[in-house]
């Protein structure tokens, strides 16, 4: 409904409507409508028509018409000032129309889909005019008032920004995207990381009280980065048990029944460096006074779940690699992760909690607990991020020149790998065409039908939880007494555990295309021995899109719950989440949502 005088109609019906001018459009009537949440304009005119042309000129393009309330994420008055009559170019506006007017102004911001990659959001706003001051305060007010009744936007978030990430960019980045939070409201306390191991150390430092306070914590920086504040949170926070293991799977570790504990005076021996995106910033016990417990004490406040539905976690890339960002946004872009964690997005995410038995064949049992988002991989992978570390002159080229190195040596290595097999409709698909497959498969597309790929509003991943089930049982609803334990043993290429797709820039598709963010299960790849021309078959499907690299002779894939790996040699080097970690024997379960993301999953 309208008024005369261009005044609003807000007491009188419940959609606000009123006579504005948006810049660069025209005279528009501006409706919001509370019951569709969507804010609309039309023009008053038909200057706007894509047939309209005067003087030989073709007065407007297609503009924009509305925007859903759930798009926009910050509604501003901004100063008097002059408004854009027309999108015509400033100097015909000028003759045409004559000259621009000034008015009342206010801004709504909002964002866009790219059209060429439908996953990146791209900021958008909108200025609206009005020579009344109270009409553009109302407008201001009302919009705000329906934004704060948005469900699940954060207030206050605590900011790690690692300066050294990438390439060296993370300082520039979250500078890029900050008045993004301040335009949303969403106040941040950002800590520029000046250590090793920094983050991890306020992580677990902080107590529940503390952590109440934020509604979430933004990573700005690599995988690795992440993965240290994911390690922070959950070390002392987790109550779980071990994962399950053979009969015959052999370690002397003390068990109390529900979490790992580390005896007192056991120290850990771990690799610490200052790369971005290998664990960068890992725990050392020089760093801290603090101690790790690995289990919850009496002191831990019950008030702080986990999981916990409203605490979240954020990425802003800013990496060399960034896969779990462009698994969970669809996107590597600063804007668009910022964008997803301001409108309030939420995934669900699994974790894999990986417990180290022994670090070498000689060495005694030290359970050492920790959990990795994206991947864990020994022999290829292993050796990758080992040598890398000999050219970190070379930035994040490193890693090519290193892979490059690895493959050029091609070593392979004796282990025995354990996992559960899980019977499902879902399960084991790949398994099945492996076991009996044959190097000519891979010449053939891969079956599409037995692809369902991770999306937005993943079916797979919003399937409810079995209500009986409580606890831990309910993060992990395929480990079950009837489960057999599977083992494969011989020379491996490499050994890998994805807990995601893992796409990345090199790695369209990822490792495991049809992974998903929230399923509850790890995909095992094993690559057994084979020819050095095999292999290389083998990762070049991996940089195709639409690729079949898992269906080789040599490859083995299996969907499981859980895995146990001995090494039978001497050396053994994982790669977790980017962090070297010598495993001798260890054993890993994934936890089915554990964690909440700020992010809405990717989009076709």
């Amino acid at each position: 409904m309208e008024r005369e005088g261009n005044d609003c109609a807000v007491d009188e019906a419940p959609n606000l409507s009123a006579t504005l001018w948006l810049d660069r459009v025209g005279e528009v009537i501006l409706t919001f409508n509370p019951d569709d949440r969507f804010l609309s304009w039309k023009l008053v005119e038909s200057l706007g028509n894509d047939d309209s042309i005067c003087l030989g000129i073709k007065c407007a393009a297609k503009v924009a018409t509305g925007i859903k309330l759930s798009d926009i994420y910050a509604v501003e008055l901004t100063d008097h000032g002059l408004v854009h009559i027309s999108n015509l170019p400033h100097a015909t506006e000028r003759i045409l129309l004559g000259p621009e007017k000034k008015m009342y102004r206010f801004t709504v911001h909002g964002f866009t889909r790219s059209k060429n990659q439908p996953c990146q959001w791209i900021l958008a706003e909108y200025t609206f005019g009005h020579q009344d001051l109270r009409t553009c305060q109302m407008w201001v007010n009302q919009l705000n008032d329906f934004l704060n009744l948005e469900i699940g936007r954060p207030r206050n978030l605590l900011v790690f920004v690692h300066p050294r990430s990438g390439k060296g960019t993370g300082c520039r980045t979250w500078e890029a995207v900050a008045p993004i939070f301040s335009r949303a409201k969403v106040e941040t306390k950002v800590i520029v990381t000046e250590r090793a191991g920094q983050a991890f150390a306020v992580m677990t430092s902080m107590t529940n009280k503390q952590l109440n306070l934020y509604d979430g914590v933004l990573a700005v920086g690599g995988d690795g980065f992440f993965n240290e504040i994911l390690n922070g949170f959950l070390s002392p926070r987790l109550k779980a048990p071990n994962p399950p293991t053979p009969t015959d799977f052999v370690h002397l570790a003390k068990d109390n029944g529900d979490s790992l504990v580390l005896d007192e005076n056991e120290t850990v021996e771990e690799t610490s460096n200052e790369s971005e995106d290998q664990f960068p910033l890992v725990y050392n016990p020089e760093q801290s006074e603090s101690r790790i417990s690995y289990s919850c004490s009496e002191d831990t406040d019950p008030e702080f779940p986990v999981p916990n539905e409203r605490f979240r976690f954020g990425i802003i890339p800013a990496g060399s690699t960034d896969a779990i960002v462009i698994c969970t946004t669809g996107a590597r872009d600063p804007v668009t992760s910022a964008l997803q964690i301001v409108l309030g997005k939420s995934v669900h995410l699994d974790i894999a909690q990986v417990v180290r038995w022994k670090t070498t064949p000689r060495s005694k049992v030290e359970p050492y607990v920790r959990y990795a988002a994206s991947f864990s991989g020994y022999g290829f992978y292993g050796d990758v991020i080992t040598e890398s570390e000999k050219y970190r002159w070379m930035g994040p080229k490193r890693y090519d020149y290193a892979g490059t190195m690895v493959f050029l040596k091609h070593r392979s290595y004796e282990a025995e790998i354990a996992y559960l097999d899980v019977e499902t409709d879902e399960t084991n698909l790949t398994s099945k065409r492996n076991r009996h497959g044959s190097l000519l498969r891979a010449l053939r597309a891969p079956n599409k039908s037995e692809r369902y790929i991770c999306r937005v509003n993943c079916k797979v991943c919003n399937e409810k939880p079995n209500l009986a089930t409580t606890g831990f049982s309910s993060l992990t609803p395929y480990l079950h007494s009837e489960n057999r334990w599977v083992k494969s043993k011989g020379r491996f290429l490499s050994v890998g555990a994805a807990v995601i797709s893992c796409r990345n820039e090199k790695a369209p598709d990822g490792l495991v295309a049809d992974a998903h963010l929230s399923d509850g299960f790890l995909h095992l790849i094993l690559i057994r021995d084979c020819p050095h021309a095999s292999y290389l078959w083998h990762l070049t499907q991996l940089t195709r899109r639409g690729g079949s690299p898992l269906n080789f002779r040599f490859v083995e894939h299996h969907k499981t719950p859980a895995f146990t790996f001995t090494s039978l040699g001497n050396e053994s080097v994982w790669n977790l989440d980017g962090e070297i970690f010598p495993a001798h024997q260890l054993s890993a379960q994934v936890f089915r949502g554990l964690v909440c993301m700020f992010a809405s999953g990717p989009e076709v």
